[in-house]
C-alpha cells in the first residue's frame, strides 16, 4: 500500500459553500501559499471612521463579537497576530456598550490592518433545511450517521519515522490490524456502515443531504413538524472534491448548456439526470458525520453559533478566529462588518472568506450565487496593532 494517501486527507470539516468558485477555477496547480499572516505581510489600513460602517451592521457584528469573547480570551491565535490578553479590554467593554453606538465601539478598540495586499475573494454558505425522519421509511431512506468509533488517527506501519510530522491521518484498523484509509462516500453509500447503530436520523432526499454535508450543518424537518439541528462531528479523512468542476469539464453545466454555473444549476442537473447523479456525487469521496445540536444556531469552528450576515469563515492562519473583518466586495450583499467564527476545507489563504447567510430559500439563493472579489481589512485590538507596528497614524 502506498502510505502517501494520508497527505491529501482534509484536516477539518467541510462547512462551506464553495462549489461555484471551485467549478470556475482553472486547472493549473495553485501557487504556494504563505504559511501565516505575518509571512504574507501586515500593513496599517485606513481609519475605521473613514469607512461607511452602518450602525445596524455594527450592532449585529458587536452581538457576534460578544459571543466570541470567551474563546478569544482563552485560545491560541494561529495567525500570530494577537495574544489572548489583547482582547481583554474590548471583551470587558462590549457587553455593557451603550445601545446605538456600536460603530464607536469598533473605532475605539480596533485598528484595521491589511494582510498581504488586502485583495479578497468571498463565497457564501447557509444552513439548509431538508426533510428527514427519526425512523427509516420508504420516503426517508438516506442515513444520517453519527461519528463511528472506529474512525481514528494513526500512522500506517509503513510510514517512516522521519515522515511522521503533524497529525496522523484519519482511517481505520482493518481485519489484518493495519491502519488503512476510511470508507469512501461510495462505500458508505453501498452500506459499509449499515447495521452498526450509527444512524441519528434519515434524510428524504439524497441530493439535498449531499449539499447539507458540504455546508457542514443544517436542519432536518420531520413530517410531524419537529426540527432537528445537526452539526459537524467529523469527517472520513477522504479527499473533498467540488463536483462543479468535473461537471463543467464534462459539459454538463455552464456555458453552452441549459444549466448555469451555480449551485442551483448543479442541483437542477442532478435532478434531471438521476441515473448519473450518484456517480457524480461519489466523485466527492468525503463523507461528513453529524451530531445533534442544541441551541439557536449552527456552531462554527469557534464553537459559538454562527449568525446570518454577521459570521464569516476564514483561514485561521491569516485571521484570528473571533476577530472583526471588514469586507468591501463587488457583491454589495457581502459588504460590511463580519466576525470570523468558522473555517473550512476550501477556505485557504489570506483574505479568502465564506459569508454565512442563515437558513431559508433566500439564504440558499444568495449563498449559492455568491462569488465576489474585493478588499478586506482585519480589525485587530489596538495593542496588537501597536506591537506589530501597524497602528494607523
Amino acid at each position: 500500500m502506498d502510505w502517501r494517501w494520508w497527505r491529501s486527507a482534509p484536516r477539518s470539516g467541510i462547512a462551506l459553500g464553495t462549489l461555484l468558485a471551485l467549478a470556475s477555477c482553472a486547472g493549473s496547480a495553485p501557487l504556494p501559499l504563505p504559511a501565516s499572516a505575518l509571512q504574507a505581510g501586515v500593513a496599517a489600513g485606513p481609519a475605521l471612521t473613514s469607512l461607511a460602517v452602518a450602525e445596524n451592521d455594527a450592532a449585529s457584528a458587536l452581538a457576534s463579537f460578544i459571543e466570541s469573547c470567551p474563546k478569544l480570551l482563552t485560545r491560541e491565535d494561529q495567525s500570530g497576530l494577537t495574544r489572548p490578553e489583547d482582547w481583554r479590554a474590548s471583551c470587558e467593554a462590549a457587553p455593557n456598550w451603550p445601545y446605538g453606538s456600536a460603530q464607536t465601539f469598533f473605532s475605539e478598540y480596533f485598528a484595521p490592518v491589511r494582510v498581504s495586499d488586502g485583495s479578497a475573494f468571498a463565497t457564501g454558505y447557509f444552513e439548509p433545511e431538508i426533510a428527514g425522519c427519526l425512523e427509516p421509511s420508504e420516503t426517508c431512506s438516506t442515513p444520517v450517521y453519527g461519528l463511528p468509533a472506529d474512525l481514528e488517527r494513526a500512522w500506517p506501519a509503513d510510514v517512516p519515522e522521519a515522515e511522521r510530522t503533524g497529525r496522523p491521518p484519519l482511517g481505520r484498523t482493518d481485519e489484518a490490524g493495519a491502519h488503512v484509509p476510511y470508507f469512501t462516500r461510495a462505500e458508505i453509500d453501498q452500506g459499509a456502515l449499515a447495521g452498526r447503530g450509527l444512524e441519528i436520523a434519515w434524510a428524504a432526499d439524497p441530493i439535498e443531504f449531499f449539499f447539507l454535508q458540504i455546508q457542514g450543518s443544517g436542519r432536518l424537518r420531520t413530517p410531524e413538524g419537529q426540527v432537528i439541528r445537526i452539526g459537524y462531528a467529523g469527517q472520513n479523512g477522504r479527499e473533498y472534491v467540488a463536483i462543479g468542476r468535473p461537471m463543467r469539464e464534462r459539459g454538463y453545466i455552464g456555458e453552452g448548456t441549459d444549466y448555469p454555473l451555480s449551485m442551483q444549476g448543479i442541483v437542477a442537473w442532478l435532478r434531471d439526470h438521476p441515473w448519473q447523479a450518484h456517480e457524480i456525487m461519489q466523485l466527492n469521496q468525503s463523507w461528513v458525520f453529524f451530531r445533534v445540536l442544541e441551541g439557536d444556531g449552527p456552531l462554527g469552528a469557534l464553537e459559538v453559533p454562527v449568525r446570518r450576515e454577521s459570521s464569516v469563515a476564514a483561514d485561521p492562519r491569516f485571521v484570528p478566529l473571533g476577530a472583526p473583518v471588514w469586507l468591501d466586495m463587488v457583491r454589495d450583499e457581502a459588504d460590511g462588518l463580519w466576525i470570523a467564527q468558522d473555517t473550512g476545507g476550501a477556505i485557504k489563504g489570506a483574505n479568502r472568506f465564506d459569508t454565512f447567510w442563515g437558513a431559508g430559500d433566500d439564504a440558499r439563493e444568495i449563498a449559492g450565487a455568491m462569488s465576489a472579489s474585493g478588499n478586506a481589512l482585519i480589525l485587530l485590538p489596538r495593542v496588537a496593532a501597536a506591537r506589530l507596528g501597524v497602528a494607523a497614524q
